[in-house]
């Protein structure tokens, strides 16, 4: 059953609102989903995503099937109950982990080998075990397995990469269908949109992957090292092709104005490490521009929230001056309380990016925060 609802359509752009039904709760779109890699939101608990109002949360396959083991997991009863969270789960396949181990992976026909960046033993994922791996998770959204194509590469390269990824796509399909959920509620399959900067490969995985009637569509090896404008004009030039009645999922991006930049082109999800890691290295993005907090600069200023016009706890509870003494200090509160800044504002510019989108005034307010959330904070 496809999950996805189309609301609505911008008229000026392909922005678009929509809501996702899973058994663990609705997720309006667009929306951002904060990375929890094994289980865990880095820095902040359960309670406090419930606080900043995420809807949902994405684990990777890779990370958890490694350690603490998807069996573990399956024991628990499913992720919801392993990391007390009980709304929507999306987990990722492990594909761009995998790869983005180099050399301790090799790519076979049925899968890839490859050797724990934990302890270097030998592992081996093909597309009926990284589903099998999904459904002792049990998340609500689950990713098929793909083989993300690198850049930059040859049409020759991209397309025997893509291949992969549609054999890959059609098996693992196949073992869901024998294989039915673990915990007591449905999974919905997104495929994975691959090909490279080539768009006549990405044309034709569309066509391939849509052929299998998924559950919804991911945009798969963006942001891996194109030039920022070659990402927008593949999503912008594979959203006209993708089912308009089908959710769209750009995975691992990105900044706040890339996420505008991709809703205008017809992206409804997205995900990114950047908020969280950022947070915690002293980056913060704010409705001002961005914010270097460990400046030296910030040392005095202990009258001035982070970002005024924020109303997160950090925000409506500290200064600069003392996250900066925090950070400094090496005191773990300061990636707490900035990584709360952070995603509770990544959710909040979603939150207004769908109330725009309804009001039909979302591209002059879009174009408005691209320009202000890049600035530099002085």
């Amino acid at each position: 059953m496809n999950p996805f609802q189309l609301l609505k359509t911008s008229p000026r752009s392909k922005a678009r609102l929509g809501k996702i039904t899973t058994a663990h709760g609705e997720i309006p779109t667009p929306i951002f989903m904060p990375v929890g890699t094994a289980a865990s939101v880095k820095a902040v608990t359960p309670r406090d995503l419930k606080e900043m109002e995420a809807k949902i949360i994405l684990a990777n396959t890779y990370h958890l099937y490694l350690r603490p083991g998807t069996p573990l997991i399956a024991k628990a009863g499913g992720i919801h109950r392993f990391m007390n969270w009980n709304g929507p789960v999306l987990t990722d396949s492990g594909g761009f982990q995998v790869w983005s181990l180099k050399e301790l992976r090799k790519i076979k026909e049925n899968g890839v080998e490859f050797r724990s960046h934990i302890d270097g033993s030998k592992h081996f994922f093909s597309p009926e075990s990284v589903m099998k791996a999904q459904r002792e998770i049990g998340a609500d959204i689950i990713m098929a397995f793909d083989e993300c194509t690198p850049f930059p590469s040859t049409p020759k390269e991209a397309e025997h990469s893509l291949n992969f990824t549609l054999r890959w796509t059609k098996e693992a399909l196949e073992y869901l269908q024998k294989n039915p959920p673990l915990h007591g509620y449905d999974q919905h399959f997104f495929g994975i949109i691959q090909g490279g900067m080539h768009k006549n490969l990405r044309q034709l995985a569309i066509e391939r992957i849509t052929e299998l009637n998924p559950d919804g569509y991911a945009l798969g090896g963006l942001s891996v090292g194109e030039p920022t404008d070659v990402m927008y004009d593949i999503a912008d030039f594979c959203t006209d092709f993708m089912p308009k009645d089908h959710a769209r999922y750009v995975m691992g991006v990105g900044t706040p104005w890339n996420l505008l930049e991709l809703i205008q082109r017809g992206v409804d999800m997205c995900d990114c490490v950047m908020p969280s890691r950022n947070a915690r290295n002293g980056m913060l993005f704010t409705s001002q521009g961005v914010l270097h907090y460990k400046a030296g600069r910030y040392s005095q200023i202990t009258d001035e929230a982070p970002d005024p016009e924020c109303d997160c706890y950090t925000c409506r509870n500290f200064s600069k001056g003392y996250l900066r003494h925090l950070h400094q200090s090496g005191e773990i509160l300061a990636m707490t309380l900035s990584t709360i800044h952070n995603l509770h504002f990544y959710l909040k510019l979603m939150e207004q990016a769908r109330n725009h989108i309804s009001a039909d005034t979302f591209e002059p307010w879009a174009a408005e925060q691209i320009i202000k959330l890049q600035q530099q904070v002085p």
